[in-house]
């Protein structure tokens, strides 16, 4: 047990408590309303909203994962960051629109503009289901970056003795986010990303003068692992792979819930485009976050016996915890631990929310009591987000981890099959409810086959006129999915048109 480590940990963990319960007064609102429970009434301007926004996309499995995956390997790993310098632009052009409709309508999820744009309560629910089924294995890989960190401070690794700081730290989420809605992970959100800032700063400037500069750490790394291998000929190879897996996570990314969510605590479209702009300054934080991958890898922690049940059983996921006990006195060890630890917090506070919302509005209000208060209504939500940490709690101690990655590799595929109900419809009303559904169904359905029969490798290869093409299974399905909704439009706006069932108007969406 590293007690400085733990004492520095425990003291950060308790000051971000208190806050999450001093959220509750923060902008107070009458917190019986769901869009100010579940929306922070709309009223976060722009340097709160950038914290919050970063807080909700750099989480602590992005921390350990993405690094680990460099490590791993190598330098497909880095297609985490160009897919995270495209996403900007698409925040940019399309989800002020999002923010303009959702304000004037009071759509709390991105299920509620599609039911009032398409007038069609199932397709919502498909696109409400979809981002709950997808966002609920993201919600337990949060307690990943939190088990690591914890047992690298020296906690047991099993038994009640090494599930109860877990344990603990989701009843405390549990608590603040009940009380004070998303205002307790925006204001967490803050000291989190100033954590992270200070650590991975400090880890590019440190721990390359103890390797000898970045030179000797480049030369330490195979060169295997530098640069993505040289496609066989007749194939896109590993190129395929990167560009695709970019591409398609960009277009993905803010579909989720929990992303939406934050994009909808926004005070106005202005505060979206600005954070479009400032929101970059992350993209380069996470670029510094992936080098950890290959400082790991030349300063040979794998060996070091120390680390050796900690690579036992977390596999390369141990690697930046190892590099930074490594490098580091016990007491700093303490605070980057600590901005791991409530990176998982504040993304698992607001995905929790965000699927509160979903079932609130999309399935109890529409399918059970339409009528519902909205004081019902916001108790309803504050219930079920305390059910949805219970059951990724529960699914993180039951299910084997990979059997949770896997569920998160599928959750960016699902998540983008509701693309064109929500960003096409943004810009078009020629799309017809009935087609999207069927075309819905037939990517969710198509995607998951490719993933399970390609033994659940995201990258599924394409025989294409005597070319492979490895490619993201997101961007292949939703393809297929975009053509059957279309022709479909097609046939049924001639037989049996639903644009009548559209309770926005043109003026919406400026």
């Amino acid at each position: 047990m590293n007690w400085t480590t733990i004492g520095v940990f425990g003291g950060l963990f308790l000051f971000v408590t208190w806050l999450g319960f001093r959220a509750a007064s923060w902008r107070r609102g009458d917190l019986t309303q769901l869009h100010e429970w579940g929306l922070g009434g709309r009223r976060f301007g722009t340097i709160v909203t950038w914290f919050l926004l970063g807080g909700d996309l750099y989480t602590a499995y992005t921390f350990i994962a993405v690094p680990a995956l460099l490590y791993g390997a190598g330098a497909l790993g880095f297609f985490a960051v160009p897919y995270t310098v495209m996403v900007y632009p698409v925040l940019y052009l399309v989800f002020p629109r999002l923010w303009a409709v959702s304000h004037r309508h009071g759509y709390v999820t991105t299920a509620d503009f599609v039911r009032g744009r398409f007038g069609n309560r199932w397709l919502a629910l498909a696109v409400g289901a979809t981002g709950m089924l997808a966002t609920m294995p993201y919600i337990a890989l949060q307690l990943v970056g939190m088990q690591v960190v914890i047992g690298a401070m020296g906690f047991p690794d099993s038994g009640v003795a090494g599930d109860m700081p877990l344990i603990i730290a989701f009843l405390i989420l549990a608590a603040f986010t009940y009380t004070s809605g998303l205002r307790a992970p925006a204001m967490i959100a803050v000291v989190k990303d100033l954590l992270i800032y200070a650590t991975v700063i400090a880890a590019v400037v440190v721990i390359p003068i103890q390797l000898g500069g970045y030179g000797k750490i480049f030369a330490a790394v195979p060169s295997a692992k530098l640069l993505l291998a040289k496609p066989p000929a007749g194939s896109l190879g590993s190129y395929g792979a990167y560009a695709s897996l970019a591409f398609g996570s960009a277009w993905a990314l803010f579909l989720y819930p929990h992303s939406a969510t934050a994009l909808l605590g926004a005070s106005g479209v202005r505060v979206i485009r600005r954070n479009a702009a400032i929101l970059p300054a992350y993209s380069v934080l996470l670029g510094l976050l992936t080098l950890l991958g290959f400082m790991a890898m030349a300063a040979k922690v794998q060996g070091l016996p120390e680390f050796a049940d900690g690579f036992k059983k977390y596999g390369n996921n141990f690697s930046v915890p190892a590099v930074l006990l490594h490098a580091f006195p016990d007491w700093f060890v303490g605070v980057a631990f600590a901005a791991i630890a409530i990176g998982a917090l504040v993304p698992a506070a607001i995905m929790s929310i965000a699927t509160a919302n979903i079932f609130t509005r999309n399935i109890y209000r529409e399918f059970f009591r339409p009528f519902a208060t909205d004081a019902q209504e916001s108790q309803v939500a504050k219930l079920m987000s305390l059910l949805v940490k219970a059951g990724a709690l529960v699914f993180i101690f039951l299910v084997p981890l990979q059997y949770a990655l896997w569920l998160q590799l599928l959750g960016g595929i699902w998540i983008i099959q509701t693309a064109p109900s929500v960003l096409l419809a943004l810009y078009t009303r020629l799309l017809n409810g009935w087609a999207l559904l069927v075309g819905w169904a037939v990517g969710f359905v198509l995607g998951t086959w490719m993933f399970f029969a390609n033994h659940s490798q995201p990258v599924y290869p394409l025989h294409l006129w005597g070319t492979t093409v490895p490619c993201y299974i997101a961007v292949s399905a939703v393809i297929v999915n975009i053509g059957v909704s279309v022709v479909l439009s097609l046939v049924l706006n001639v037989v049996a048109s639903d644009r009548h069932n559209d309770l926005t108007i043109r003026q919406d969406y400026v």
